[in-house]
Formats: C-alpha cells, sequence, structure tokens
C-alpha cells in the first residue's frame, strides 16, 4: 500500500526520473503535487507497471495532480555534467515547471541537491512507497517513452520504439553496425569492448 505523504507539510512534492541508465536520449524527471485524498489502485513504480498501465495512469495523474512539471535534459548536458548531475538537473527543472512552490520535496533515491531552500528527504525505493514519487516516476517515464518513438522514426535501425535507448542487445548490434547518433551519449560504454584498442 503506497502512502500519501511523508511529512505533515501541506504542499508535498515528489520527483523521480527515467532513463539513467539508457545510451541514447534524455534522462527525463518529473515531479508531483497530488491532492491529499488521493488513491489508484494500479499506481506503482512505474517499473513494476506495463507500458500500457503507464499510458493509462498518466492523463489520470495529470488531471488530477494539484501541479506536475515534466523535463528533459539532454545526451550533450549529460555528457558535459556526467548522469548523476543531470539527474538532479532534470529533477530541478520539473520543479521549475510547478506554478506552486512546494513546501516539502521527498525524492527517490539517495541522491540531491539543495530546491530554493525547500526542505527534502531522499527515499530509497521511494516510488514504490509515496504515491507522488509514484505517479512522478510514471510521468518521467511515459513523457520521455514518448520522445523516444519520435526520434526512433529518424534512426528506426537502432530500435529505440522498443528499447527507449536501454543497452539491449539489439541496442548494441545497431551500434557496432551503424556507428552512434546525435542522441547517443558519448561519455556512456556504448559497447563492451570500447575500451579495447586495435593496434
Amino acid at each position: 500500500m503506497l502512502l500519501n505523504k511523508f511529512s505533515t507539510f501541506e504542499f508535498e512534492c515528489g520527483t523521480d526520473e527515467a532513463g539513467r541508465g539508457c545510451l541514447a536520449g534524455p534522462v527525463t524527471a518529473a515531479t508531483v503535487i497530488l491532492p491529499k485524498n488521493f488513491k489508484n489502485p494500479i499506481l506503482n513504480d512505474s517499473k513494476q507497471l506495463s507500458e500500457k498501465k503507464r499510458d493509462i495512469l498518466r492523463p489520470i495523474i495529470e488531471q488530477h495532480a494539484i501541479q506536475f512539471g515534466v523535463a528533459h535534459v539532454f545526451q550533450e548536458k549529460i555528457d558535459s555534467i556526467n548522469i548523476l548531475n543531470a539527474s538532479i538537473l532534470a529533477m530541478h527543472k520539473s520543479l521549475d515547471k510547478l506554478n506552486k512552490t512546494p513546501d516539502f520535496i521527498i525524492v527517490d533515491g539517495n541522491r540531491f541537491k539543495p530546491y530554493k531552500k525547500i526542505p527534502f528527504e531522499t527515499i530509497i525505493k521511494g516510488d514504490s512507497k509515496y504515491l507522488s514519487i509514484a505517479a512522478a516516476s510514471v510521468l518521467a517515464k511515459t513523457h520521455r517513452d514518448i520522445y523516444m518513438n519520435l526520434i526512433h522514426e529518424e534512426y528506426p535501425m537502432y530500435n529505440w520504439k522498443q528499447n527507449k535507448g536501454y543497452p539491449t542487445k539489439e541496442h548494441r548490434e545497431a551500434i557496432r553496425k551503424y556507428g552512434i547518433t546525435k542522441y547517443h551519449r558519448k561519455s556512456f560504454k556504448l559497447l563492451p569492448e570500447q575500451l579495447k584498442l586495435n593496434i
């Protein structure tokens, strides 16, 4: 059973990101403030849900949330500041999109940087404990998937529609065969043998 609140503050928001482990595309974060009586029987950590369930939940969350914000941080930025900093930056950017400043922030995971002096708490596996973080995980994942489906049209040979940029065997085979695109994260180990030089 997911909990509604962590703190006693009225406007508590949950934030989470998607796409941290991908080889291509952005890291995407979402922040959600839910009404205090919000309930949904299928809402859970987005990784525990099928794509179909996430797609059903996205408009429900967007309709019922008091506020929500979604933001992408793209591969060039990821390569210049590293994925951890890019993930936190994406969360900050999604917080920037709220019209209402939250009183308290709960963050999935164990790393965050202070945002506008608002008190926060990092919660490991927070997306399977708190509704607002679960809702943020669903929005981050679905909005990122929409973006990956779009760029799939440009480079169908990597099958991003299916793998969403994650390091699947098929994705790595396509990198080996076709090389990399402008959407690939050059600071990531794109192929297992990348560190070997053919001399």
